[in-house]
């Protein structure tokens, strides 16, 4: 299993492009087999394949049997992984932004400008 930067790197990389997102948003409804995700393409039943195969790789899907079936299934735990990335940087990102918030409140105090009210990334969320 390689290290969590370098699987978050595969990851990534996997889903750069439009054909593995989209057989990813496929997946996320319900096992298929590669003939079944090849369905709506205009491309060859291998060249899907050979995009299963990144997606695999990237510890995205994984394929099982099923009698005379192979579906791919979605790995959901690997988005934990991103949702975790990608939270970590979404929260800094706040951080800085309520840091700014507060030294412009302070300029604009001692201007004597009236003091617009800040509201937080979530509080504007829930407008």
């Amino acid at each position: 299993m390689p290290e969590p930067d370098e699987r978050l790197s595969l990851v990534f990389s996997a889903l750069a492009d439009p054909t593995r997102r989209d057989i990813v948003a496929r997946l996320a409804s319900g096992d298929a087999t590669v003939n079944e995700l090849a369905e709506p393409y205009d491309v060859s039943v291998q060249a899907v394949s050979k995009h299963i195969r990144v997606l695999e790789d990237a510890g995205l899907v994984s394929r099982s049997r099923d009698a005379q079936r192979r579906p791919c299934h979605l790995e959901a735990e690997v988005f934990d992984l991103m949702t975790k990335w990608i939270e970590r940087y979404r929260r800094a990102a706040e951080d800085r932004f309520r840091r700014l918030d507060a030294v412009l409140e302070r300029m604009a105090a001692q201007d004597g400008e009236p003091v617009a009210e800040t509201r937080t990334t979530k509080e504007e969320e829930a407008s």
